[in-house]
C-alpha cells in the first residue's frame, strides 16, 4: 500500500500511509485508537475504498470494491467484534455468501464436509459443523472465522485486536495457529494493544499516527519504549504514575457476599477512601458478577454491602445517589449509548441542574460536559457528537467521564483500558491516580477506586492493594509490594 489517503468529509481518516507485507510474515499494525489502523484494514479488505494511492497483491494491481472482491483476491479481515450469524451453524456460517449449490438448493453434504476439513486444519476437529454458532465460546467463534477464510484459500489474514476477549489459555492457541497459517506462506496483519503479544508473534512492525506512518522495523530489534514512542509522539517514561496516597476511612464493604445467580461463592472486601484496590482473577472466576452484585446490576444471594458505613440494598439508581458509579467492561452493548451525544453519556446519571424547571438543556449539557472533555481529554469536535463517531478509547473516556460528573466517591471500573491504546491507557493511569490522591487546595476529596483487570502490569502498577479471584472466591487482600505476577497466577489458578 503506498501513499493511501482517504477522508471522511473534513475528517481525515489517512494521509498517505504506506504498508508493505511479505509473503509469509506476521506484521504488527500499531498506533492508538484513532490512527488509522482500522480504516487503513477496512480499505485493504474492500469495505472502503481509497481517494488515492495504490495497492499491489502479489506485484498485480489491487483495487476491492467491495469485501467480496477482496475476498475473491485472497484477503480476509477478522474484526474485533465478530461478524458471524449466531443462529446459523457453523457450517453455515462459514459458507455464507459462498454456499455451494445445485439451482435453488444448497449442497449441505459438501458444506459440512468441507467446513470439517477447514476446522480440522485449525484444532477443533471434535466440533459438529451443524452446532450453532451462538452456543460456542468467544474463542471458538474467533476460530470459526479463521476457518471461513481458509475456505476461500486466504493469502492474507487481518487479525484486528484477536486476544481482547480470550483466556490465556485460547490465547496459546490462536499463537499456535497464527505460526502454522505463517508456515503455510500465509500472511498475517496483527493489530494489537498489547505490545507483548507483538513482541511473541509478529516479525516486523508499522506504526501509525494520525493517520500517517511514523515509523516501521523488525519486532525483536525494536524496545516497547521505541514503539510507544512513535505511537504518541513523546516520550511514556511513567506509565503507571503513582502519587503520595493516605487510604483513610473504609467506603465500601462487602461482607461474605454471594451472588443469587451462582457467582461469587463468597466475597469480602473493605475499600478505603484514597486507594485503588486491584481484583485480579482468570475469565470466568466470578469477578465481573462480584461488582455487578454490589452495584445491583445481579441478584444478591446472601451477604451484606455497606456504603460509608451504613447498610445498602444495591440498585443502580440508588448506587448513583449513594456515590458509586460502575463502568461496564462491556461499553459497546452496556456501558454506553452510542448513538446519543457525548454530552448525552457523560451527563446522564446526573441531570439536576442542568435547564429551567427541571428540563434539561442540550446547550447545558455540553457546558457541564466541556471540562471533563478537556480534562481526560477526549478527541472530539463537539460534545454534541455521537459517541459511535469516537474512537474505542475516546469511548472508554466518555464513559469514564459520566463517573466524574455524577461526583462519585466509589469508582468501580471493570477491564477499564480493555481496547484503548497505550497513549490512551497512560491518561485514564494518570486519571486513576488523581482521582485516589484528591486535590485538598482545590477542595477535592480523594476517591476510592475498586478496579478489575485481567492484565497483571497494570494491577501491579496502579493499584496499593490487590486480592484475586479463583473459582467465585475472593482471596486476601495484599499490599502490591508483597505480591508480583507469578503469585497471583498460582492464586489465579487455585494452586497457591
Amino acid at each position: 500500500m503506498h501513499a493511501v489517503k482517504k477522508a471522511f468529509g473534513p475528517t481525515i481518516a489517512l494521509g498517505g500511509v504506506d504498508l508493505e507485507i511479505a509473503a509469509g510474515e506476521v506484521h504488527a499494525l500499531i498506533g492508538e485508537n484513532g490512527a488509522g489502523k482500522s480504516t487503513l484494514m477496512k480499505a485493504l479488505a474492500g469495505a472502503h475504498q481509497p481517494d488515492s494511492g495504490e495497492m499491489t497483491l502479489d506485484g498485480q494491481s489491487y483495487a476491492p470494491s467491495t469485501p467480496a472482491a477482496g475476498r475473491d483476491a485472497g484477503v480476509a479481515m477478522i474484526y474485533q467484534e465478530l461478524s458471524l450469524a449466531p443462529e446459523l451453524s457453523v457450517a453455515e456460517n462459514i459458507f455464507l455468501g459462498i454456499e455451494p449449490s445445485v439451482g435453488p438448493f444448497l449442497k449441505r453434504g459438501e458444506m459440512r464436509r468441507r467446513s470439517a476439513e477447514a476446522l480440522t486444519q485449525i484444532g477443533l476437529g471434535d466440533l459438529d459443523p451443524a452446532t450453532i454458532v451462538g452456543e460456542l465460546s468467544n474463542a471458538q467463534q474467533q476460530l470459526v472465522e479463521i476457518a471461513r477464510a481458509l475456505i476461500f484459500d486466504c493469502k492474507l489474514l487481518v487479525l484486528d485486536e484477536p486476544t481482547s476477549s480470550l483466556t490465556a489459555k485460547d490465547i496459546e492457541k490462536l499463537f499456535a495457529l497464527i505460526r502454522t497459517l505463517k508456515g503455510r506462506g500465509m500472511s498475517v496483519v496483527y493489530i494489537s494493544h498489547f505490545l507483548e503479544e507483538i513482541a511473541e508473534i509478529t516479525d516486523r512492525f508499522t506504526v501509525l499516527r494520525d493517520g500517517q506512518t511514523v515509523g516501521k522495523g523488525v519486532t525483536n530489534d525494536t524496545k516497547a519504549d521505541q514503539i510507544i514512542a512513535m505511537m504518541v509522539g513523546r516520550d511514556v517514561k511513567d506509565l503507571y504514575p503513582r502519587s503520595p496516597r493516605t487510604p483513610g476511612e473504609v467506603i465500601l464493604e462487602a461482607q461474605d457476599l454471594r451472588g443469587k445467580l451462582g457467582l461469587p461463592e463468597q466475597a469480602s472486601l473493605e475499600l478505603r477512601r484514597g486507594e485503588v484496590l486491584g481484583v485480579a482473577g482468570l475469565m470466568g472466576a466470578g469477578r465481573t458478577e462480584m461488582v455487578r452484585c454490589i452495584f445491583g446490576l445481579d441478584p444478591v444471594g446472601s451477604g451484606e454491602i455497606k456504603v460509608a458505613g451504613q447498610p445498602f440494598d444495591p440498585r443502580p439508581d440508588r448506587g448513583w445517589k449513594r456515590g458509586v458509579g460502575y463502568l461496564s467492561e462491556d461499553r459497546k452493548t452496556e456501558g454506553l449509548a452510542t448513538e446519543l451525544s457525548i454530552a448525552d453519556n457523560a451527563t446522564m446519571a446526573g441531570l439536576d441542574g442542568l435547564g429551567p424547571a427541571g428540563l434539561v438543556t442540550p446547550g447545558n449539557q455540553a457546558k457541564a460536559c466541556q471540562p471533563w472533555i478537556e480534562r481526560i481529554p477526549i478527541k472530539c469536535f463537539s460534545a454534541h457528537a455521537p459517541v459511535s463517531s469516537l474512537s474505542g478509547g475516546n469511548q472508554q473516556k466518555v464513559a469514564i467521564a459520566r463517573l466524574l460528573h455524577a461526583d462519585c466517591d466509589v469508582l468501580i471500573l471493570d477491564e477499564p483500558t480493555r481496547g484503548i491504546d497505550v497513549g490512551s491507557k497512560a491518561q485514564v493511569y494518570k486519571l486513576i491516580d488523581d482521582l485516589a490522591q484528591g486535590d485538598p487546595a482545590q477542595g477535592i476529596a480523594p476517591k476510592a477506586v475498586l478496579m478489575i483487570s485481567s492484565y497483571l502490569p497494570e494491577l501491579l502498577g496502579t493499584c496499593d492493594r490487590i486480592q484475586v479471584m479463583c473459582k467465585g472466591v475472593l482471596g486476601p487482600s495484599r499490599a502490591v509490594a508483597q505480591t508480583d505476577e507469578h503469585q497471583i497466577m498460582l492464586e489465579a489458578t487455585g494452586a497457591a
